[in-house]
């Protein structure tokens, strides 16, 4: 049995999907997390392969306290887009929440060097709150 594509089923272009992204993040925003996962769970159906929405579900199954769950959907968006410095500090503190420490301090002492200053300051921010 093939997959449904469902853009086509629907017959829905990007501006349909980028209508339903741009909904999601205005309730991650909120801090609505459990509305905003719905949004990008549908996300995912419809594009499978976009790193950043699966990245950002990810990140929402963060903030439910559901680490185990985020590391699914970072896996799968590091596999897409390789060393994507916000995904490896999610998924440094998805490791601090499943208690394997030495993981998330060993990627975080790599983060710490990254040039995008937030990633950083993040990455020793959880150096600091796990050593």
């Amino acid at each position: 049995m093939s997959k449904i594509n469902w853009l086509d089923t629907l017959g829905w272009g990007e501006d349909h999907t980028e209508e339903l992204r741009y909904a999601g993040y205005s309730y991650l925003r909120q801090g609505k997390y459990d509305i905003a996962l719905s949004f990008f769970k549908a996300l995912i159906l419809f594009k499978p392969e976009n790193a950043y929405d699966l990245q950002t579900l990810g990140a929402i199954y963060i903030q439910l306290n559901r680490p185990a769950e985020a590391m699914k959907y970072f896996d799968r968006a590091l596999q897409l887009e390789g060393n994507h410095a916000p995904t490896l500090l999610n998924v440094s503190k998805a490791f601090f929440m499943l208690n394997k420490k030495d993981e998330g301090l060993k990627l975080a002492h790599i983060l710490k060097n990254e040039k995008d200053k937030y990633i950083a300051n993040v990455a020793k921010a959880l150096i600091m709150a796990h050593s």
